[in-house]
């Protein structure tokens, strides 16, 4: 039977925050919760890492700049170190074309800059989750 594919189809889509701006982090939250979905904040990329063992959320959105561990730390290690890693959405203020290249090079799913529409983000993790 089919039981699985049931459950996960009622259980809503996992999207963890990790980015240590309490002001990006509430509205990135309110719009992600106006589309159903089910919100973990990380306020150090540690304590994205951690979370992301633990809860192995659907999506990752990962600010670049952070204490503990950067954003790219993060990226790297969850590519290098999980068999199925989560979709990883990549938001920064950094304008280099060096730090994205990076990141695509890691792996990272998508690369936005701040400040960004709220609806380019929104169109980023419909995709992604979809």
């Amino acid at each position: 039977m089919a039981k699985e594919s049931s459950s996960t189809a009622k259980k809503s889509k996992q999207v963890l925050l990790v980015d240590d701006d309490a002001e990006i982090i509430e509205s990135l939250r309110l719009a992600l919760e106006a589309k159903g979905l089910s919100v973990l904040v990380a306020r150090d990329g540690n304590q994205g890492l951690a979370i992301t063992e633990r809860e192995n959320p659907d999506l990752v959105i990962l600010d670049m700049m952070m204490p503990k561990r950067s954003g790219f730390l993060v990226l790297e290690k969850l590519r290098r170190t999980r068999e199925n890693p989560p979709r990883i959405i990549m938001i920064t203020a950094n304008e280099g074309s060096r730090h994205k290249a990076y990141a695509e090079m890691l792996g990272v799913d998508d690369y936005i800059r701040k400040p960004f529409p709220m609806d380019r983000l929104m169109a980023s993790v419909d995709r992604l989750l979809s």
